[in-house]
């Protein structure tokens, strides 16, 4: 015996006059027809025709309303004279229609599609665009709460209400220049560009409103786009095909250092004001710099099989969920030391480490490896005398140094002294530690002083 049949057609995106002759047909002739909603242009036709509007006045939600409907609907087609129900959507019912969704999911009844025409055919063919020369892809703005991603077009849909317009707005980059759709072949129908940051200006949202936006570069594109720009490079330049992983260690070391220059330099630029411009270009160059021999590395890995920088994103984000359960998880931590307290134990663990000194990368510059290890040492208690004592540490091992009377030659540089030396300054260091102080980066930036006094003096001795 067959299954009674649920036949879903579709209203169209706007007027009458997009219904097809089969939809007109089966909605004016069959037994047992309903609307999900009379709140459509198309639907004035067929006055006559139950809808569901009375079950939208009384849900408290969709989740209730949507399978309250497909109950119904199963109902109708098991008692229908012909073992039919024609179900009525707006637009198509193959575009963004969750209670053909829930019909599908029901053994028993057999769900039948008729043709329509879509939201996504209207939009196009108004703007001009072909959807698949353009790789156009159709999104629900209630789908996800995270930022929309490229490559573009996007077509937004469910965009009914202002509200929704000003999640949408906070989910693009705020000048993005977003096109609104509003009743599109109507009497009343609006196109307007806005760009995102004023999307809420527009407050006549309802059913028949949606957005386009022609152009979303976002991180996932512009990554992609530089992976197969390192591919050409491998492919075609005869200086990138020779480099393996050890000949490009030199540079990446060169780059962060560079990296942390410009970084440096911008804090100095936010704090004490400048060419904020220019500050901004250097870093975003050096962190680029940093960032394509991330890209290099990534390249040579796939190219032997063993990673690529996909496999290197993923580990990285999977790893440092891990390390934070308080905001993937259920823990609850009451600040800062204790998520870093977490993270230590996370990794003894997770790397079956011993000693919270292991994966120390000892090549480090020796004032941040030393810093590195009071913080560590701060993790275990030891070490553990207040600021106070920590200054007089310092003052007592400064004042127990010996200077030679006369000066020092280059050829008298030494690491090899006397403790004091070592004294003195891993007290200054501790005193940093308690005040949150770099010392590396604080010394390289008196370096930078001394070299522009340096420079004032040679100038002014040519003179």
């Amino acid at each position: 015996m067959s299954k009674p049949v649920v036949r879903v057609v579709g209203l169209g995106p706007s007027g009458a006059e997009h219904l097809t002759a089969r939809t007109t047909e089966l909605l004016t002739s069959s037994p047992v027809v309903r609307l999900r909603t009379r709140i459509h242009p198309a639907a004035d036709a067929f006055s006559t025709v139950v809808s569901y509007d009375d079950y939208y006045d009384s849900a408290d939600s969709f989740e209730i309303l949507y399978p309250k409907i497909v109950d119904d609907l199963v109902q109708l087609a098991s008692t229908s004279p012909n073992g039919e129900v024609v179900y009525a959507v707006p637009g198509s019912p193959m575009v963004a229609e969750h209670t053909v969704e829930l019909l599908r999911l029901r053994s028993e009844v057999e769900v039948i599609c008729e043709p329509a025409i879509s939201v996504i055919d209207v939009s196009c063919a108004r703007l001009g665009k072909d959807p698949m020369a353009l790789g156009l892809r159709v999104v629900d703005a209630l789908g996800s709460v995270d930022p929309f991603r490229g490559p573009g077009p996007l077509l937004i849909l469910q965009t009914y209400a202002p509200e929704i317009l000003a999640s949408v707005a906070d989910r693009l980059p705020r000048e993005t220049v977003v096109t609104v759709l509003h009743h599109v072949g109507l009497h009343d129908e609006v196109i307007k560009e806005l760009p995102a940051f004023e999307l809420v200006s527009f407050d006549s949202a309802d059913h028949l409103t949606s957005l386009w936006v022609e152009g979303l570069r976002t991180a996932g594109e512009s990554m992609d786009d530089l992976v197969d720009f390192m591919r050409r490079l491998r492919a075609e330049c005869p200086w990138d095909q020779e480099q393996t992983h050890a000949s490009l260690t030199r540079h990446l070391l060169e780059e962060a250092y560079e990296t942390l220059d410009a970084l440096e330099a911008f804090v100095r630029v936010e704090s004490e004001g400048g060419d904020h411009a220019t500050a901004v270009a250097h870093v975003e160059e050096e962190l680029g710099d940093l960032l394509f021999q991330i890209v290099f590395h990534a390249e040579l890995g796939d190219e032997e099989g063993h990673f690529n920088f996909a496999t290197i994103a993923d580990g990285v984000r999977d790893k440092l969920t891990g390390r934070h359960p308080h905001v993937f998880g259920d823990v609850v931590v009451s600040g800062s030391d204790e998520v870093a307290s977490r993270w230590e134990d996370l990794k003894k663990k997770e790397k079956g480490r011993e000693s919270v000194t292991d994966g120390i990368a000892w090549q480090l510059p020796a004032l941040t490896l030393y810093a590195k290890l009071l913080r560590k040492a701060q993790q275990i208690d030891l070490g553990s005398e207040n600021a106070e004592g920590a200054r007089t540490q310092a003052i007592n091992a400064l004042q127990s140094l010996k200077f030679n009377s006369s000066g020092a030659s280059d050829s008298d540089s030494t690491s090899d002294t006397e403790s004091a030396w070592g004294d003195a300054l891993s007290a200054i260091a501790k005193c940093a530690q308690w005040s949150g102080i770099d010392l590396e980066g604080v010394l390289r930036d008196r370096a930078l002083q001394l070299k522009s006094d340096i420079q004032r003096f040679e100038s002014s001795k040519t003179k």
